[in-house]
């Protein structure tokens, strides 16, 4: 059990030197998909049943359900939080403007199975908070269904003040590439850096204070399955992502004020705002696996061929969100770490590739292997199901050629969100001044060699 108490001292209070001195001195419990048990306040949670009579300290009890009461109990994620006021106690939500955050069913534009790529999405001159700064790229399925994925960028300046997010419609996997983050959540506090990434389960309220003068990366919005981490099969008992390092935040009794907070609601992908007189960051104690995390990427364990070929890139799962058809995922998250290359008499970039998945990647930092130019920190490719892909002409002559002693690979940081379905894009982001033209240009000058 972990104990600890963070008074609130308001949302954006001292600005970024603030949330870096809190961010620093966070504690956290270890372990994905453990059941976690978390008091501010000693004797705050209940002993021997989850919703006594009477709860301790005068608090409510309420539970956080993130799947079906009757699912399966090794995927049933649910917690109880004993908070200060129910979260029934609020005012009627309202439509507000979704700007420039959109959902699936994505029908803007149709299907194109053409290669994509964007440079990075240009951080505001406005001021812009997290939430205000969605853009979405694509997606697919459907929202109302709990089937799919929405994939966006974000781009901040600003912390959230006096207003909370909650995302109803799936979890989100954030992934920082400019810019640390101090993620508020009911259940306590996360840091996120470049470098990390941030799991927020459906439903959970949370706040996002900058811990840089600007923020930048992606977030992948899972409607379908919660993540869980992959199989082993023959691997055997270790490997890949390891629980233990997964960090789940500890009670933080962040914010018992009374004081006027927005509390945003993705809900049916749109947004609902309801004004508040108190922030619903008021959680005093928490047992349950419904719970959100940040993981170091650098931690992953990387397995890789130790004689001959590259492994497909489904070695390199870090987190999946399985579909209706063992084996085939709704969303995979797919980390390309720090690690070493000892192929022989293999061409060790990764290979040419037509894929039945759809394939969205990011970069977070230093350069991607299968890709010399054009694909830098905060930009992005989206390689369609079946779309012809692979390295580009001078990574294709460079591994032709090269020395194959062991290589170590640790100047790059990059990402994939891999999907069951064609990511079908905004109109946006089809239209973003950041796409870039002329992507195919990239493979021309691979030369006919063949010679009988």
């Amino acid at each position: 059990m972990s104990t600890t108490h963070s008074a609130s001292s308001g949302a954006g209070a001292g600005g970024t030197e603030a949330a870096r001195k809190t961010a620093g001195a966070l504690t956290y419990s270890s372990g994905f998909g453990n059941e976690h048990v978390s008091e501010a306040v000693p004797g705050a949670l209940p002993v021997g049943r989850n919703s006594p009579q009477r709860a301790p300290l005068g608090l409510y009890a309420e539970q956080l359900s993130g799947t079906a009461f009757t699912e399966p109990r090794h995927h049933n994620r649910r917690s109880w939080l004993y908070r200060v006021r129910p979260s029934a106690a609020h005012p009627p939500f309202h439509r507000i403007d979704n700007k420039r955050l959109r959902s699936a069913p994505f029908t803007e534009v149709e299907p194109d199975p053409n290669r994509l790529r964007w440079s990075p999405l240009p951080v505001p001159t406005e001021p812009t908070d997290f939430v205000d700064g969605l853009v979405t790229v694509g997606g697919n399925g459907d929202v109302l269904q709990r089937t799919g994925m929405g994939i966006h960028w974000y781009a901040a300046n600003r912390s959230m003040t006096d207003r909370v997010f909650s995302d109803a419609d799936g979890e989100l996997l954030i992934v920082p590439e400019r810019g640390g983050l101090l993620l508020r959540t009911e259940l306590g506090l996360l840091a996120c850096e470049p470098g990390h990434v941030a799991l927020i389960p459906r439903g959970v309220r949370f706040r996002v204070e900058l811990l840089d003068a600007e923020a930048r990366g992606y977030v992948c919005e899972n409607y379908g399955a919660p993540f869980r981490l992959p199989d082993l099969g023959p691997i055997g008992a270790n490997g890949l992502a390891n629980a233990r390092d997964f960090q789940a935040p500890v009670a933080a009794y962040d914010e018992d004020v009374d004081r006027a907070t927005e509390v945003v609601n993705k809900f049916g992908g749109n947004l609902w705002a309801a004004a508040y007189d108190h922030s619903p960051l008021d959680v005093v104690a928490w047992h349950g696996n419904h719970v959100p995390y940040v993981y170091d990427l650098r931690r992953f364990n990387v397995i890789g061929t130790i004689s001959y070929d590259h492994p497909d890139p489904s070695i390199f799962t870090v987190l999946t969100s399985p579909s209706d058809t063992p084996g085939l995922a709704g969303v995979d998250f797919v980390v390309f770490a720090p690690r070493w290359l000892v192929g022989e008499d293999t061409f060790r970039p990764p290979y040419f590739h037509r894929n039945v998945m759809s394939e969205f990647m990011g970069l977070v930092e230093g350069a991607y292997d299968a890709k010399a130019e054009g694909f830098v920190p905060g930009g992005a490719s989206l390689h369609n199901m079946m779309s012809a892909h692979g390295p580009d002409r001078e990574t294709f002559d460079r591994a032709s050629a090269a020395e194959l002693k062991p290589q170590r690979v640790d100047d790059g940081l990059a990402f994939m969100f891999e999907t069951r379905w064609p990511v079908v894009p905004t109109a946006q982001a089809m239209a973003a001044g950041h796409r870039q033209d002329g992507y195919d240009a990239v493979w021309q000058g691979l030369e006919r060699h063949f010679d009988v």
